[in-house]
């Protein structure tokens, strides 16, 4: 989420975000559900519902743009996004994707219905197609300071706050398949670092769990990770391991298993079933 911050003519006022499940929180108790949004070529209209049960009416814009995880040199993942103008990669769906309706108004305890419709270009291969629906909500009461009377005005802070919900737009022959480029592991007197460098072999976004365990000489477990993953291009992940103070016998070695088992937050019907990939590497 994104907060921006502007200047208007009222006292201030403070907002508490709460995180509902199955809603996504939007400012002030303003909810959006359900966290992703999945077209396809059998089905090419989806829907979002947003609701404001707060006692205030709020403005919601929807607009698209194009976001994928991405991680850095030392495998921290970030999602940056990019308006229409910068987007050139070959998995997007933005430019065909539209939202009915883009603004509304929403009384205090209403409920509106937002829906998508995909108009794909003809011959679209195979695969797997992304976008992020942006969702923005702010009060819609705010008003802004009058230049002629500056030294009267008291503060009120409008946060306006965004979400960027993934939508997925599906066609023919789907493939999650996940390769593993090169595995580089690191030791400290107290961690153990692990940086997994991965490839998407498939046409769509492989959606698992990368689980990481660290044994010792014996096959004695020293402690274990698992981490939710999605790759759509490539990716680095890292994992760091604690040693801990124990009697543990080395050499240690971590055994690595990316699958799709194990993720609890993505319905069975949405999730695109691929390889395991299971090895073990030596500590040095």
């Amino acid at each position: 989420m994104e907060c921006k911050w502007k200047i208007s003519r009222q006292p201030a006022v403070f907002f508490i975000v709460l995180i509902l499940f199955p809603f996504i929180s939007l400012t002030a108790g303003v909810l959006v559900a359900p966290t992703s949004v999945i077209l396809s070529e059998n089905d090419r209209t989806g829907r979002l519902t947003v609701q404001n049960p707060s006692d205030a009416p709020k403005e919601v814009s929807v607009q698209f743009g194009f976001g994928i995880p991405q991680a850095d040199s030392l495998g921290k993942v970030k999602l940056r996004l990019q308006d229409t103008a910068e987007v050139n990669h070959p998995r997007s769906a933005m430019n065909w994707i539209r939202a009915f309706p883009r603004r509304v108004v929403l009384a205090p305890s209403a409920t509106q219905v937002i829906r998508f419709v995909a108009n794909p270009p003809k011959d679209l291969p195979d695969g797997e197609y992304w976008a992020r629906i942006v969702v923005r909500s702010q009060d819609s009461q705010a008003q802004l300071p009058d230049a002629g009377n500056m030294e009267n005005i008291t503060t009120r802070l409008n946060m306006v706050m965004q979400t960027a919900i993934v939508l997925k737009y599906r066609t023919g022959n789907l493939i999650a398949k996940l390769g593993i480029i090169d595995t580089e592991i690191e030791r400290t007197d107290s961690l153990v670092m692990i940086s997994i460098d991965m490839e998407n072999q498939g046409n769509v976004s492989y959606v698992g769990v990368l689980n990481c365990n660290l044994y010792d000489a014996n096959n004695v477990e020293v402690t274990h990770r698992n981490i939710n993953i999605a790759v759509y291009d490539d990716i680095k992940r890292r994992v760091d391991l604690p040693i801990g103070i124990s009697d543990y016998r080395q050499p240690f070695h971590v055994n690595i298993v990316i699958e799709n088992e194990g993720r609890k937050d993505v319905p069975a019907n949405e999730l695109i079933l691929g390889n395991r990939l299971e090895y073990t590497k030596i500590v040095p």
